[in-house]
């Protein structure tokens, strides 16, 4: 069984800064990539930003220079760091990874169950 567990969620004033963390757990082969998405109340969820392996990122135009994801292979965790952080990020951020586990040989997309960011203005 492979699960997904997000912590680092918070209240923070307008111009903090938080860092989320994600870390996947169970009978885990290989991980192909570890990301976040948002979702804001009454708004549709958003992709925010990906490590791949080969420690490639990629991030949503919004987010760039704010956020910063990394990953520690060792501990099959990601990391997202979010700085200046402004109150439209106040939403819920949930973590995602394409994982490789022991019943098969191809990559399933698992979720954690997402930590909520209020930031205050």
């Amino acid at each position: 069984q492979v699960q997904l567990v997000e912590s680092g969620g918070g209240w923070v004033q307008a111009g903090g800064s938080l860092r989320l963390s994600c870390e996947a757990s169970g009978s885990i082969r290989g991980i192909n990539a570890m990301g976040w998405y948002r979702q804001a109340a009454g708004k549709r969820r958003e992709w925010l930003a990906e490590v791949r392996s080969g420690d490639i990122t990629d991030y949503r135009d919004l987010v760039k220079g704010r956020f910063t994801i990394s990953r520690d292979n060792a501990k099959n965790t990601t990391y997202l760091q979010m700085n200046t952080l402004k109150s439209e990020d106040t939403a819920v951020y949930s973590c995602y990874g394409d994982l490789i586990s022991d019943y098969r040989d191809y990559a399933v997309r698992y979720w954690g169950q997402g930590t909520q960011v209020t930031v205050s203005s």
